[in-house]
């Protein structure tokens, strides 16, 4: 069984910002019960003492809301403490991460994610013009000054941290802006994510919204930035190209999105309910609930549900497409609706075909090399 990795809302949708295009909100209001609250200890314990009955080798526990930390410092210090006397006769390893926006990190924080080794994300969109666009506090002011607080926090304390960067039409069209100031600042470790529309709705249709044409102008303009800090030999994680690179190599990814169907996820909502897919924690999609099903029935009530195999469906245009291998068709979200007998094209088909069209030369020639030092 491979590691187990659990992502968990410990406040549900729950948020001390206002980020206009936050897709959890959206999502929340697409169930019944939009907010379920904050989770209890007593349903932290149980996530625990079933993960590590389930669990071989590693055990991750992820928090993301939403924002986690509005559960509180003692909520998080009571979980690492009742993990760490948790019987464990199978030796599961235990890891933490935690993505959040940062506004109300303190040195307390700071030094709790230090002593247990906490890999942190936080939400950073580009420098203040940019990251202030979109990302607002509850008073509609921009938060760039708090998340940058934040981050120097984290440095203090060399808590180990990486960069997560929604792409949207603010940032989308300064690529290289985005990219020299990520630089400047030391933040060697990135990724980036589409910003999505709402659900149900056209797509392109806000001012925040992030549209074929503009992502495809922003991933070139953001590769050749990276490829030329590569060769000059300055490495920058950078999520996506990673993953492209695992793929020449004959590396399997290990981003969902590029694996040409949807992981098997478990995201774990605050009152214990579970959903197979943080962009899918809707009620169609619930898988059961973490305080009444054990992980083996929540996985076959996945299998049953069809959300796994539906995924890997490809519409007869992709089948044919150079690019497939190291495409996928993209993350499932972006090409619904997906059925038991139809899907659609990735809404950033012409994106990824132009910008792969564009940087495969360079990719494939950076993987040869790392080939050749490797001696295969």
């Amino acid at each position: 069984m491979p590691p187990l990795s659990l992502l968990i809302k410990p406040v549900s949708g729950s948020c001390n910002m206002r980020c206009q295009y936050c897709f959890y909100t959206d999502e929340a209001q697409n169930r019944c019960i939009p907010l379920v609250g904050r989770m209890s200890r007593q349903t932290m314990h149980t996530i625990v003492d079933r993960a590590l009955d389930y669990a071989d080798g590693d055990c991750t526990f992820s928090f993301q809301g939403g924002e986690p930390t509005l559960a509180g410092l003692e909520f998080f210090q009571d979980l690492s403490d009742y993990a760490a006397h948790h019987p464990n006769p199978k030796g599961v390893r235990i890891h933490y991460s935690i993505q959040t926006n940062g506004y109300a990190l303190n040195e307390d924080w700071a030094k709790w994610f230090a002593e247990q080794s906490v890999l942190v994300g936080i939400s950073l969109d580009g420098p203040k013009d940019i990251h202030d666009r979109y990302r607002l506090d509850a008073q509609g002011k921009g938060t760039f000054r708090r998340v940058m607080s934040a981050i120097r926090l984290l440095q203090k304390h060399n808590v180990e941290f990486n960069i997560l960067t929604v792409v949207s039409a603010a940032n989308a069209r300064h690529g290289r802006q985005v990219y020299d100031f990520f630089k400047k600042q030391g933040f060697g470790y990135q990724q980036y994510i589409e910003c999505l529309d709402p659900i149900g709705e056209p797509r392109g249709g806000h001012d925040y919204s992030l549209t074929p044409e503009r992502y495809e102008v922003f991933l070139k303009d953001m590769f050749d930035a990276w490829y030329q800090d590569l060769t000059a030999g300055h490495y920058v994680y950078n999520r996506y190209f990673e993953n492209l690179m695992m793929i020449l190599t004959g590396q399997t990814p290990e981003s969902c999105s590029l694996q040409g169907c949807c992981a098997p996820q478990w995201v774990i909502e605050a009152d214990g309910s579970v959903y197979p897919c943080d962009f899918y924690a809707l009620d169609k999609w619930k898988l059961g609930n973490i305080l009444e099903d054990s992980f083996r029935a929540m996985e076959q009530n996945r299998q049953v549900s069809g959300f796994v195999p539906w995924s890997a469906r490809l519409p007869g245009e992709c089948r044919t497409c150079q690019w497939l291998r190291l495409c996928g068709n993209g993350c499932r979200r972006n090409r619904e609706p997906i059925t038991a007998d139809e899907t659609r094209r990735n809404y950033f088909c012409s994106a990824y075909r132009n910008f792969l069209e564009y940087a495969h030369p360079r990719l494939a020639q950076i993987c040869r090399s790392l080939l050749q030092q490797a001696g295969r």
